[in-house]
């Protein structure tokens, strides 16, 4: 079997040789089961990525919810390798992180608790296990968080051909509710 920095590898070269951009069209099933969530509650924080290094592209859902009560999040991280979730608007200024990774910029915006959390990955398996970059940023935002919030919703988004049939796991690994792809939400 291969460890965690072998599939890192393989599957950021494979995601870099095989990306495309995402319709739409691809996104609808994800857009309409925010919508249907959403409606639960009077204000929906959505936690997003700001996509980079050739990560699904989902930032397209945005405009389909410019008129409503939910509200985008984005990661910004934090000293101790720790992050938050910061209000975010598609023409609010960015700054860039020391990974390279588009952040809020520092401001006085209200960090907040997401009610569903879309996570990037490098690669995912059949039951709904993560493999990320390696530092662990989510794992640990998302155990805290689970701890404040047991309705959060955690969804991986990446292409269908990164899956991996079972990937190498430990305690410290966070499972999610769902994955979604191009095809859609995977069973």
């Amino acid at each position: 079997m291969k460890n965690k920095d072998q599939l890192r590898k393989k599957f950021l070269t494979l995601r870099k040789k095989k990306y495309s951009e995402v319709s739409i069209a691809k996104l609808s099933k994800l857009k309409n089961y925010i919508k249907k969530r959403s409606k639960m509650k009077k204000i929906y924080f959505i936690g997003l990525y700001y996509p980079s290094n050739y990560e699904f592209n989902i930032l397209k859902i945005i405009n389909d919810f410019k008129n409503s009560k939910v509200i985008f999040l984005l990661p910004k991280i934090l000293d101790g390798n720790l992050m938050k979730f910061v209000e975010w608007k598609e023409k609010d200024v960015l700054s860039v992180n020391k990974f390279g990774v588009p952040e809020p910029y520092e401001t006085k915006k209200k960090s907040h608790l997401p009610d569903i959390v879309l996570v990037p990955l490098v690669a995912f398996d059949s039951y709904r296990n993560r493999l990320g970059y390696g530092k662990g940023f989510y794992d640990r935002y998302l155990y805290k968080l689970i701890k404040l919030n047991k309705n959060i919703e955690t969804i991986g988004v990446a292409f269908s051909f990164q899956k991996y049939k079972k990937l190498p796991t430990s305690n410290f690994d966070f499972k999610l509710n769902n994955i979604y792809t191009e095809k859609g939400f995977v069973k």
